[in-house]
């Protein structure tokens, strides 16, 4: 068996990530292709080794994004990933469901930590109170920022619960399918202060080319379709 090279690229060679003990997947390059492109101070919570943070600097150089990780391990992989990419993102360690500060920002993105295990079986990315985690994201929204999240489509009900505590609306739903009839994965977009309705996509295919090779933004690609 051939061995893994020590590199590997995301949207098309634009950003190259060295592999580490936990490498970003299709999930970082599908967020922070959803993100309103328009935002410039970005948070990103549970910021791992920089995936969806470089994802979004290769996009908007200008932005500025503080992310957040309670793993040592993940933000020195990250600090590597933004050396190699020439990127500077604020890198903070702490626990989302403690993090005391008044900062807001303009756009809060994460890729939660959904899967469930068990008590032979679960690390910092297992048995997550989700509900908490997206509360405690959102709660970092300025008026009228948006929050952005990926995640199990099993968990849709429980983001919006979430986002309906505090008041967030026109809530856009992002179906990403496998080989199966139903969603694997949701997109979930919303805006903090406003009263418009959900908005369910069709969705597509979780391996299209045009979002994770070509490098086209979600908004993007749906303006071909029309």
């Amino acid at each position: 068996m051939p061995e893994k090279q020590e590199h590997f690229t995301l949207i098309g060679g634009r950003v190259t990530m060295k592999r580490s003990i936990y490498n970003p997947t299709s999930d970082a390059v599908w967020l922070a292709a959803y993100v309103p492109i328009t935002a410039k101070k970005i948070l990103d919570v549970g910021v791992g080794s920089g995936g969806v943070s470089l994802c979004l600097l290769a996009r908007n150089p200008d932005a500025q994004i503080t992310g957040i990780d309670i793993s040592t391990e993940m933000l020195d992989a990250c600090k590597i990933n933004m050396e190699l990419n020439n990127k500077n993102i604020n890198l903070i360690q702490t626990d989302i469901l403690h993090w005391s500060t008044p900062e807001t920002f303009d756009l809060v993105v994460t890729n939660p930590p959904y899967f469930m295990g068990t008590p032979d079986n679960k690390n910092a990315h297992h048995s997550m109170d989700i509900s908490r985690w997206i509360k405690r994201s959102i709660a970092r929204v300025k008026p009228s920022g948006y929050f952005c999240m990926i995640s199990d489509a099993l968990l849709t009900d429980v983001a919006v619960s979430a986002l309906n505590t505090r008041h967030f609306g026109n809530i856009q739903i992002f179906p990403l399918f496998s080989n199966k009839n139903s969603a694997e994965r949701v997109l979930i977009r919303a805006k903090q202060g406003v009263k418009t309705g959900s908005c369910i996509y069709t969705g597509t295919n979780m391996n299209n080319e045009s979002i994770l090779r070509s490098g086209l933004t979600i908004d993007e690609w749906l303006a071909t379709l029309n």
